[in-house]
């Protein structure tokens, strides 16, 4: 395959990135195996994909999410984090079952895949229908089996079983170990689960320091933060992704410096803001830290959108304002924070995250020529605050396309979303009572 005469997005591990224009992407299978300037020969043995006008970029990551929680896109809005938990969210989560959170994925998977994300890091109930739904959709997905220690030990062992079997499911799907959090989640629940994740390869994925006040809440009941209670129970020794770290202290960063070749964090900002939670991600700390950190969107139940662009704008914006300098995350930083940076939550910084030979061909072709980012003085600008899901024209994952003009390849679009609709209102209902867990850090 060979995308023709496109601009493209370099991504440094270090300095300003940039945009080269009128360059030819040669693929082959699943490979980036050159990016040359785009000559006026006509290949005959490849697919030729026309890319004058438009700008590749690496396939987006979303690196952390509940890509299911779709199915409740607005049904829990203006609440605090206690109620948004405790009123809404874990009481309709009893509500969860295979056929739903299928559902769910597909529809999520759909609407990352029409916005350029090529790879999204998942965090929920019943993995196996989000890898059915990320196998059928083309789209690239690392999948982390939730559990809480209120579930038992049959509970933990079926979860550890179920990223066991994902692990060998699919070459775009990747697996990862999944306790829900440090406050859910006990010391020898945590240890067992690093114990597993060093004899079999696993990283873990899971919550912690998400407020300041959760950690210290955990300074209260039991004298560390989150950060060292997964210093002391081995999690971090074995590789992490840290979802939110709103509440990782200045004493973390020496801790997770000594780990910060295997562990990363993710970033949802959308969610603090509108959550009120009082801090967003402390970036500027983990990036002297030498700590990865990515972008995602947690899930749409609290996001209402699984729109990377949006959360990478917003990583920006937030930044600027937590450490009142305008000169700091830059365009070039968030633009690498947002592709390099994000790669990490996967473990996949090898494969994704830039165009270049060698990597993975997830390649997204965006269209800057609509009046909200036009005129282009500066496409990096464009790509970090003008950009719109709506503007991705073009998308590859694994050198195969899954968007072309806007439209998926893999599924119909439409049956998908009446499948949602038929389905959502079975999650959203409160009359059986009950809940899978109680927020009380």
């Amino acid at each position: 395959m060979l995308i023709r005469n496109v601009a493209v997005l370099v991504v440094p591990e270090q300095g300003e990135c940039r945009v080269d224009e009128a360059q030819d992407i040669h693929i082959q299978d699943d490979r980036i195996t050159a990016i040359t300037p785009t000559t006026t020969s006509s290949p005959t043995d490849e697919e030729v994909i026309d890319g004058t006008g438009l700008v590749a970029v690496p396939g987006l990551v979303n690196s952390h999410t509940h890509s299911p929680m779709v199915m409740m896109r607005g049904a829990a809005e203006d609440l605090s984090i206690e109620d948004w938990f405790n009123q809404r969210i874990w009481p309709m989560e009893v509500n969860l079952t295979p056929e739903r959170v299928r559902v769910g994925a597909r529809l999520a998977c759909a609407e990352m895949l029409l916005a350029g994300v090529t790879t999204f890091v998942d965090h929920y109930f019943h993995a196996d229908q989000i890898a059915a739904a990320a196998i059928e959709s083309g789209i690239r997905a690392d999948l982390a089996p939730t559990y809480f220690s209120s579930a038992g030990a049959d509970g933990i062992n079926a979860a550890v079983d179920t990223t066991r079997e994902l692990s060998r499911l699919h070459p775009r799907i990747t697996a990862s170990l999944g306790p829900h959090a440090t406050y859910t989640v006990t010391d020898d629940d945590l240890k067992r689960t690093a114990d597993i994740a060093r004899a079999e390869g696993f990283r873990i994925h899971l919550h912690a320091a998400e407020t300041d006040d959760q950690t210290q809440a955990s300074l209260d009941n039991h004298g560390v933060t989150p950060v060292q209670v997964l210093e002391r129970t081995g999690v971090l020794d074995a590789g992490a992704l840290i979802a939110h770290g709103c509440g990782i202290r200045p004493g973390d960063l020496p801790i997770l410096e000594r780990y910060a070749d295997r562990t990363a964090v993710a970033s949802c900002p959308k969610v603090y803001l509108k959550l009120a939670m009082g801090e967003v991600t402390p970036i500027k700390g983990l990036r002297s830290a030498g700590v990865p950190v990515g972008v995602g969107t947690d899930g749409a139940a609290v996001h209402n959108t699984l729109d990377v662009w949006e959360a990478i704008r917003m990583v920006a914006l937030t930044q600027k304002q937590r450490e009142h300098d305008a000169e700091w995350m830059t365009l070039s930083d968030t633009l690498r924070l947002a592709t390099r940076g994000s790669a990490a939550a996967p473990g996949l910084t090898d494969q994704i995250g830039v165009v270049e030979p060698g990597r993975q061909a997830d390649i997204a072709l965006v269209d800057l020529s609509a009046p909200h980012n036009q005129p282009v003085h500066d496409p990096r600008a464009a790509l970090v605050y003008s950009v719109r899901a709506s503007d991705v024209v073009t998308v590859l994952v694994a050198g195969k396309v899954v968007v072309r003009d806007r439209q998926l390849t893999t599924m119909d679009l439409a049956e998908v979303l009446a499948d949602a609709k038929s389905l959502a209102h079975t999650l959203v209902d409160l009359s059986k009572g009950g809940a899978i867990q109680h927020y009380a850090p």
